[in-house]
């Protein structure tokens, strides 16, 4: 998967110490890694799954 691009979230430092980066994919399946440690493991969700864990992220960030 290393030659995937990573994108970290716009709400992110360079100064977090705990932060997500995501992969598009051309698969179903959404990778995702921890950016402290790039060439580490990494898990993948099927695309549904990510975009309902996205959709309750907005849900909860509204006021």
């Amino acid at each position: 998967m290393s030659e995937m691009v990573w994108r970290k979230s716009s709400y992110s430092t360079n100064t977090g110490t705990e932060c997500l980066e995501v992969a598009d994919s051309m698969s179903d399946c959404i990778p995702v890694r921890d950016s402290k440690i790039p060439h580490g493991s990494t898990i993948s969700f099927p695309a549904p799954s990510w975009s309902a864990f996205l959709a309750g992220l907005w849900h909860q960030a509204l006021p």
